[in-house]
């Protein structure tokens, strides 16, 4: 049977570039050599693309991945054209963070006319931004923590009474978080006043919108979202953490979380979060794969606090490990991303854009 053309898209303009490189050194050891041929496109720091080899073999260091002397095509014919001169069954964009997950990768797909994985303009670029994810949430009745949000531009005019604004509607601790950004990047646990303003100005080098928004004593639980119109999700995760705050630097670095699968939660609060993880999925109208995070208190009342629409994939990531532990292994996984990926583009192939 001929082999299917994928071409496995890295790296990115974002913060979160180095991550991308893990997430796709996963993906291309774990697909199936004799089912898929794999392409790779790199983006640089810089935003610059370039074409890779087909690649056939295990990949040992994720710096393999960081290509430099490379052919130089456009854009279009990197996407368009595989290495063996048809077109793409599907791209496989493994992008976090700005320029990649938020909506603008997925437009230039569309335009393209190229089916690809994982969510949508709309769905990525409102999972992405925090608060209108949580501006959505709110449509659907989702039970939320308090927040505040606001642009630099106001912080730089109005510092003392924005300081003031969160100190009134919120109490320490709060969390200060780029409205933009994934895998725990800028953000900032916050105490006191001293810690809030540092908070801010760290978050602030990542992005021009920030939400800070209210601490909660609770157990962190995560559930995974796979399809496109009729979503499944996994029983709920924990993430147990030997540290106070869960932040890069813990999460990538420092080996300081382990993750719990299944989650130690009664039948009835997984039925509730395994709910809410489907009213998020369709809040944001995602397709392909979402995870959901919880935040579940010890009198068992749960908080959402966000969708990721490309969370962490490499093969100990806790989305993979979700649908590991309903029976699903990482390639099995890969491959229904890829057939739900071409089962959207198929659908949408069949909406009029023409009256008669």
């Amino acid at each position: 049977m001929a082999k299917e053309h994928i071409c496995i898209i890295y790296g990115g303009k974002s913060a979160e570039h180095d991550v991308s490189l893990l997430t796709a050194q996963s993906v291309i050891n774990a697909m199936d050599k004799d089912k898929y041929a794999i392409d790779t496109i790199y983006i640089t720091n810089d935003g610059e693309w370039l074409k890779g080899p087909e690649i056939s073999e295990t990949i040992e260091d994720s710096e393999r991945l960081r290509l430099s002397h490379v052919e130089r095509l456009s854009i279009s014919e990197m996407l368009n054209v595989s290495s063996a001169g048809k077109a793409y069954d599907a791209v496989f964009p493994l992008l976090h963070g700005p320029n990649g997950e938020d909506g603008t990768i997925q437009g230039l797909f569309e335009v393209l006319d190229i089916p690809y994985v994982g969510n949508g303009v709309l769905a990525a670029s409102t999972s992405m931004d925090k608060l209108v994810m949580k501006q959505l949430f709110a449509t659907r009745g989702l039970p939320q923590l308090p927040y505040v949000s606001f642009l630099k531009s106001e912080y730089e005019a109005h510092k003392d009474n924005i300081i003031s604004l969160v100190e009134g509607k919120l109490t320490y601790p709060v969390f200060v978080k780029p409205a933009n950004l994934g895998s725990s990047v800028g953000i900032s646990k916050c105490t006191d006043s001293e810690t809030l303003i540092h908070g801010i100005e760290e978050a602030l080098q990542f992005d021009r919108k920030l939400v800070i928004e209210q601490g909660v004593n609770a157990r962190e639980v995560e559930v995974a979202v796979l399809g496109n119109d009729t979503p499944e999700t996994t029983l709920p995760g924990e993430v147990v953490k030997d540290v106070d705050f869960y932040d890069y630097k813990s999460k990538y670095k420092d080996g300081k979380v382990r993750l719990q699968i299944p989650a130690d939660i009664s039948e009835e609060i997984q039925s509730a979060l395994r709910d809410m993880a489907v009213e998020a999925f369709k809040a944001t109208d995602c397709s392909g794969l979402v995870r959901a995070d919880f935040f579940l208190t010890e009198d068992d009342k749960i908080y959402i606090n966000e969708t990721n629409a490309m969370p962490g994939f490499t093969k100990f990531s806790m989305y993979p490990l979700l649908w590991e532990n309903m029976g699903k292994s990482y390639s099995e996984l890969i491959t229904d991303l890829i057939n739900l990926a071409k089962e959207r583009y198929k659908d949408k192939k069949n909406i009029k854009y023409k009256m008669d």
